[in-house]
């Protein structure tokens, strides 16, 4: 199983670098990011479970950034990230997930990540939908964040990304349901230092922003009501 995850990982990485490699480093129309109001609160909610995003609250996209579809009771949050939400500093050739229009990654945020990782996936996207380029984006967020602009990361939140409609890249698509756990100034060396083996740092380690993937059941994927 362990090589199974492995072999998985890398092939994660690997397609998405190659389909993404030569591609043009300029926008597609804002619209090609779009999706209706109610297909993508849909989509938001296949993020987790019932249980959970029958009480969240559910933002999405407009031209103007995420904006609440509908308010929730129990402080977790969903919505529908597009390729802006792609590693801010690391690992570096996904970076250019920013272009992929097409890219639809449900997620639902716990109260803490709620707080925390919600304003930094806003402050990417808004930047993103403002022609800034990955280099930009980074430079953007390491000077919001020492500027005290962005809340601290202090302690672990969670995240879950469950939808079985999620296009997490070309060649990716819906790969498996997971949970997004955020572990600040984590590296891989942490969770034993097995290259490729999950669960593993696979965004931004050894920076705040570093996430923690681990693979769920596949049986517990979550298909969208909009489909």
């Amino acid at each position: 199983m362990r090589k199974i995850m492995a072999g998985l990982v890398l092939l994660f990485v690997s397609m998405q670098a190659a389909s993404l490699h030569g591609q043009s480093s300029k926008y597609p129309p804002l619209s090609e990011y779009m999706m209706t109001p109610q297909a993508e609160a849909a989509l938001a909610r296949s993020a987790a479970p019932e249980a959970i995003t029958g009480h969240a609250t559910v933002k999405i996209l407009t031209p103007f950034g995420y904006k609440v579809a509908t308010e929730g009771d129990n402080g977790f949050v969903c919505l529908v990230m597009r390729g802006w939400g792609a590693p801010t500093f690391t690992p570096g050739q996904l970076r250019d997930l920013v272009y992929y229009s097409k890219l639809r990654a449900p997620i639902c945020f716990n109260p803490v990540a709620s707080r925390t990782v919600l304003p930094l996936q806003e402050l990417r996207a808004r930047l993103g939908m403002e022609g800034k380029t990955p280099d930009q984006i980074a430079e953007a967020i390491q000077a919001a964040y020492a500027k005290g602009e962005l809340p601290k990361m202090e302690m672990v939140a969670f995240a879950y990304m469950f939808s079985a409609d999620q296009d997490l890249g070309p060649g990716v698509g819906h790969w498996h349901p997971h949970m997004m756990v955020y572990t600040p100034y984590y590296e891989n060396s942490l969770l034993g230092g097995n290259p490729g083996v999950l669960p593993i740092v696979g965004d931004d380690a050894g920076t705040p922003f570093a996430v923690t993937v681990i693979p769920v059941d596949h049986n517990l994927a979550v298909k969208s009501q909009g489909k």
